[in-house]
């Protein structure tokens, strides 16, 4: 058997090939819809892509199984439980659904469907056995259900999808997914999970890519709760201390049900000359500045959306982005290909071109005040922008929590003849937020620094 996983650091998200040598064929698992990765490794190995499935409808990326089942002419297999409202709404040629308990041969490795609801309530496992070495399975694809030291969290629904105390359904569900399902399996069943450190689809993901039954049962928070029967105890556990969910979920929970676009052939991106862009803006188009947040206060052009090239890119893209509008890049020609298909992973499809520099676009500076000078704007609106268990955990008295995942459907609730001040943890968060609301047309500082200046800054001012 040949197994490779594949990890996006941006949005924490693992997908998985599982492979058979002697046949040549091969499973892709919770595939994101830059396929290439996956056709790229299938070749270097000599497999085919025969199969394709994921474990349950996603909220946070677009996912790329149709893309991939198209490509390729695989199967595709998704879930067919969770009940009305939570099934799939489209069917291709090749796709075929599966309920507890199902099982498929991708060559000699049998993959069994095992249905874990709680995270969601049509969310499937996948039990990997390697059967030349015997026939009991070896590993666990695991999906948002069991994450390494944490679990997958059952509010989203409610967060971001406009459900109604969904939550306390899927704790219960996930309770009984562990009792029944997970904790059945053997101690050395290897976990692999969907999501790592830094997914907003848990509160406390391990870093480390892999687990065991054994390890869980043993060590983790909610292991001893499970075997002696404390539901009760689990779901005020499970529930407590949640980060919020970016609103961009909802869209992606729709758009996964109901089938994402195909992508198909992808034409180069084009460059645009200055004068195009502003036409483009003109007419509507948001430019996205990649640039570093310094260089873009320093010279911010007017329209744009500060979404620096890193590891927070596509996440700050679903925060901040709607895909009703054209995009721009502006970023250097050897990179705008690379975000363009980061920007996929989102569902932002309508990127209509690239500039490589800001020199004749119009600009405005848009420096950030120190936190000595917040006292000097003392009928602003101070927005905090960080995660309601950090606003929690201390803020700037007066100020209003507004995540940022959610400023983009929440700007009628802002005010227009108000200064805004908009501050985040250290600064980062709160430039792409205030950027966002700059272009739409908001008299916006940023507090440089963030609530860590300030909380620096009011330390020092007391007395020895």
């Amino acid at each position: 058997m040949y197994f490779q996983r594949f990890y996006d650091d941006d949005l924490a998200q693992a997908s998985y090939l599982v492979g058979c040598q002697q046949t040549g064929e091969c499973l892709v698992v919770d595939p994101v819809r830059d396929i290439s990765r996956y056709l790229e490794e299938a070749q270097a190995q000599k497999l085919r892509v025969t199969h394709v499935t994921e474990t349950h409808i996603h909220a946070d990326y677009l996912s790329g199984a149709r893309e991939l089942a198209q490509a390729t002419g695989a199967r595709l297999l998704l879930s067919d439980e969770g009940g009305e409202g939570w099934r799939y709404t489209y069917q291709d040629g090749h796709q075929e659904r599966l309920r507890d308990g199902d099982t498929f041969m991708v060559g000699h490795v049998r993959i069994q469907a095992v249905h874990t609801p709680g995270h969601t309530p049509e969310h499937l496992s996948f039990l990997v056995t390697d059967t030349p070495r015997g026939d009991t399975p070896g590993m666990i694809l695991t999906g948002d259900f069991v994450f390494v030291g944490d679990l997958g969290r059952p509010d989203l629904l409610d967060e971001a999808a406009g459900g109604q105390d969904t939550r306390f359904e899927g704790a219960r569900q996930m309770f009984a997914s562990l009792r029944d399902r997970f904790l059945t399996l053997p101690d050395y069943v290897q976990v692999w999970p969907g999501h790592g450190s830094g997914s907003a689809c848990g509160k406390a993901l391990g870093a480390v890519p892999t687990t065991t039954v054994g390890y869980e049962r043993a060590l983790s928070w909610w292991g001893h709760m499970v075997e002696r029967g404390d539901e009760a105890a689990f779901t005020k556990e499970l529930l407590s201390g949640q980060p919020d969910a970016p609103l961009y979920y909802g869209r992606m929970k729709l758009e996964n049900r109901g089938g994402p676009a195909l992508l198909g052939e992808v034409k180069p991106l084009a460059e645009l000359s200055a004068e195009d862009v502003k036409a483009k803006l003109a007419a509507g188009a948001r430019l996205i500045d990649t640039r570093k947040k310094e260089e873009h206060q320093a010279a911010a052009p007017v329209g744009s959306v500060n979404l620096p090239d890193g590891k927070t890119f596509e996440t700050w893209a679903g925060w901040l982005l709607t895909p009703d509008r054209e995009l721009i890049l502006l970023a250097p020609e050897g990179r705008a290909e690379a975000l363009r298909r980061r920007l996929w992973m989102v569902g932002l499809d309508r990127v209509v071109g690239f500039v490589s520099s800001a020199e004749d676009l119009e600009t405005v500076p848009a420096p950030p005040i120190p936190a000595t000078e917040l006292p000097q704007h003392p009928d602003a609106l101070i927005l905090d922008v960080r995660a309601k268990t950090e606003y929690e955990e201390g803020h700037i008295p007066g100020a209003r929590q507004l995540h940022a995942g959610r400023l983009p459907w929440k700007l009628g609730t802002l005010p227009r003849d108000r200064e805004i001040v908009v501050h985040c943890q250290g600064g980062a968060r709160s430039a792409a937020a205030a950027s966002l609301l700059r272009a739409e047309g908001f008299g916006v500082l940023e507090l440089a620094g963030g609530y860590d200046a300030w909380a620096k800054a009011q330390r020092q001012e007391q007395p020895a």
